[in-house]
């Protein structure tokens, strides 16, 4: 009997396989109609959105953004009033969402690490106070905290009249049931110059910042970097202030009838949310750290204290840099679960992107389609370029090999 030799019996005469037979082939025609798929639902459902809309007579489309808003918002970082637009009243949202979000990601980062340090200190109060912060705040959900900061403590501050202030009479600093009022800088006429040097400041940081790297791995000489840069930060504002006149003023709070005006003033629900968001990422923020430094081995510690490095050195040049491989991956979470429960400050009043866009725009104007998917797309565009960022810093601070 003959046998078939070097050909599949999958194979036709030519000894070519069929395209249903080719893995390949099979994976791309599936992959295909699963686009195809996909197209067609999301075309089916776009479809039925807007017959369903032009059914109810509801006018579909972003013209709504160029009419007039006609309500007030309590916390404006730029110049807002019931006469500007809802496009004007969606940046409003957009950049109070992000301001919370950078501080308290700031903020959050900061104690976060300190209370990581504490968790893993040889002092036993030190140590047990950190291991309860962690253990009740992040047990407790986000919303109480809130709604604790909020309820429980700023707003049973007393008033301006019962913290003893006089009509009139101008303050520094006040923390009352209104808020926190301080000083505001009112640029004059040269006061760009103070700006630009600040701005010079940061950028020969960062230039110095990287010379002395390459020159440590080079030479293996270190170079005060942060003394230096935080000279740079003082001194260059400081001096173009004093050079050009001193052009900065500043504009005090003061008590008229029963609410203070003029001066700067950090909203009551703001500080909530900020405190909130803070405390309570932290605690998860520490946990992260506390795991990243056990993830270095004890024997490198070991080494630096062979090379006479000091406890502090140790752990600033030794174990922190090698923990940061380890640390930064969860720390992106943290990161963008702190701006996505930003969304929660509708609950205290704080008008943030939620509030101010998907709220009371979306009550307004009836353009619940159109407001939604761009309150969505926004906190997915935040997202993706905190991750961005994270990754590229991650892939700065990671360890190569020579």
């Amino acid at each position: 009997m003959a046998r078939q030799t070097g050909v599949s019996a999958e194979a036709d005469d030519s000894g070519r396989v069929s395209l249903m037979n080719d893995p390949k082939a099979r994976g791309l025609v599936f992959q295909a109609l699963l686009i195809i798929a996909v197209i067609l639902l999301v075309y089916s459902g776009i479809s039925n959105a807007i017959e369903n809309l032009a059914r109810a007579g509801i006018a579909s489309g972003l013209g709504f953004f160029g009419e007039r808003a006609g309500f007030d918002i309590g916390q404006s970082f730029i110049p807002y009033t019931n006469d500007s637009t809802y496009l004007r009243a969606f940046f409003v949202g957009l950049l109070n969402t992000m301001v919370v979000g950078v501080i308290g990601i700031f903020f959050a980062t900061l104690i976060g690490f300190v209370v990581g340090l504490a968790r893993l200190s040889k002092n036993y109060l030190v140590q047990k106070f950190a291991t309860v912060y962690v253990e009740t705040l992040r047990n407790i959900p986000l919303l109480l905290q809130l709604l604790f900061w909020y309820k429980a403590v700023l707003s049973i501050l007393p008033s301006p009249r019962q913290v003893g202030l006089e009509p009139g009479v101008e303050v520094i600093f006040s923390l009352n049931n209104r808020g926190l009022y301080m000083p505001r800088i009112v640029p004059e006429a040269g006061s760009s110059f103070v700006f630009i040097a600040l701005l010079v400041a940061v950028i020969a940081w960062v230039l110095i910042g990287r010379w002395a790297k390459k020159r440590q791995m080079a030479t293996g000489q270190q170079f005060p970097v942060f003394l230096t840069g935080l000279g740079l930060i003082i001194g260059l504002p400081l001096l173009a202030f004093l050079v050009s006149g001193m052009p900065l003023s500043f504009e005090y709070a003061s008590l008229q009838g029963f609410n203070m005006v003029d001066g700067w003033v950090i909203q009551p629900e703001f500080m909530a949310l900020l405190l909130g968001l803070s405390l309570y990422t932290a605690s998860f923020i520490a946990e992260i750290v506390r795991a990243g430094i056990l993830a270095v081995s004890r024997g490198q510690s070991e080494a630096a204290f062979a090379l006479g490095l000091r406890p502090n050195l140790t752990s600033r040049l030794v174990i922190v840099p090698q923990a940061m491989r380890v640390i930064i991956p969860p720390l992106t979470s943290q990161y963008l679960n702190l701006t996505k429960n930003s969304s929660l400050a509708v609950a205290i009043g704080y008008p943030d992107l939620v509030s101010v866009f998907g709220g009371t725009v979306l009550n307004q104007t009836g353009q619940a389609v159109e407001v939604i998917t761009i309150t969505m797309l926004v906190y997915l565009t935040l997202s993706l370029l905190t991750s961005a960022f994270m990754n590229w810093f991650n892939s700065s601070v990671a360890l190569v090999e020579r």
